[in-house]
């Protein structure tokens, strides 16, 4: 039996939060265009785009949310014995984000996994921990999830020349990260993992999202000439009509079948954790799985969807609510290839 429970929680978002306002200043998107289209109030930004450079690498800011999490685990650094790391996002290419991280905590002669993946890829960290946990070979697992999005954008371009579907983007993303600790302790109370699902069902569909990233911006952009920022700036596509259509169909047949493994309904579940997308999506998705607004535990609203950060901070604000039997249910879907990532949760 898997007895793999969280004993703590950590987050970090980088900056002050970035209002609607200040993004019309910034960008010159209109405030009511982000609010009728995308329902976001705030997100934060590792680029200081005032300034013109990056603030916050990714392993600055999950560095700081796994300090957090070890923290509030109320153990010592010394005792995790493995790490796994989520992003779409990393420092480099080589070497794995995960082992700077490591480096920063002072960590040493430990198992490291990093997953690069999108919105799924916090719960398909957190199954690679917990399949780890089982075999019995290592007790604290630290697990990490975190998205610098914003490192990629040309911080010099004309955004009032840019076309909606690319100015969606800039409103939607944010940057942050966040950190769990999973440990199989008999010591310690906790947040246990009853059942988890992750799969991939893209065989012959068409990507909902891609992202194409052709290095790091340099830190002083605007010294680079137009061909030289061209190289290095990632590009995106998104159909975001096929994401509307499928994600709540795939995140209701998530619910089902974790329902089904747990021997549950509904009416059992006290709290649901669904996909975050925007705040209008997020919505509409909460509207169609019929979850109740006091039994939701929403972010991404004052966030923004900052990726593989957004379950976890979905997960410490659910542990404030939490009560001892209490049970939740947490679902991320990840539309680039289509798949499906969730988990049932009780409190001991």
């Amino acid at each position: 039996m898997n007895n793999s429970k969280f004993i703590g929680f950590g987050t970090f978002l980088p900056g002050e939060p970035i209002t609607n306002s200040v993004m019309e200043e910034i960008f010159r998107i209109r405030k009511d265009w982000i609010e009728e289209m995308i329902g976001t109030k705030t997100r934060y930004f590792a680029t200081d785009f005032y300034e013109k450079e990056i603030r916050y690498s990714l392993t600055d800011i999950c560095k700081n949310a796994a300090q957090i999490a070890i923290e509030d685990a109320g153990i010592q650094a010394e005792e995790i014995d493995l790490i796994v790391m989520s992003t779409a996002t990393p420092d480099h290419i080589m070497p794995a984000t995960v082992n700077l991280v490591a480096n920063e905590l002072g960590l040493n002669n430990i198992p490291t996994y990093q997953v690069q993946s999108g919105c799924s890829g916090a719960l398909q960290g957190l199954e690679v921990a917990y399949q780890f946990l089982a075999s019995g070979k290592y007790h604290n697992a630290l697990v990490i999830g975190g998205d610098v999005c914003n490192k990629y954008l040309d911080l010099d371009r004309d955004f009032t020349k840019l076309r909606a579907h690319e100015l969606i983007n800039y409103a939607l993303f944010g940057d942050g990260a966040g950190a769990a600790v999973l440990s199989t302790s008999t010591e310690k109370e906790g947040i246990k993992i009853e059942n988890i699902i992750n799969r991939f069902e893209g065989l012959d569909r068409i990507p909902g999202q891609i992202m194409n990233w052709f290095g790091v911006i340099p830190e002083k952009s605007h010294d680079m000439n137009p061909r030289e920022r061209r190289k290095n700036f990632q590009s995106a596509k998104e159909d975001y009509k096929a994401i509307e259509q499928n994600v709540p169909v795939m995140a209701e047949q998530v619910l089902n079948e974790l329902l089904e493994k747990g021997e549950r309904y509904r009416e059992d579940i006290d709290f649901y954790l669904p996909p975050q997308l925007g705040g209008n999506m997020t919505n509409k998705i909460n509207e169609y799985l019929n979850i109740p607004q006091e039994k939701g535990v929403n972010c991404v609203e004052n966030t923004g969807n900052n990726g593989n950060a957004l379950p976890y901070i979905q997960l410490n604000l659910l542990k404030e609510r939490m009560s001892k039997g209490d049970t939740a249910v947490v679902i991320a879907i990840e539309s680039s290839k289509w798949i499906k990532t969730g988990m049932t949760l009780v409190k001991e």
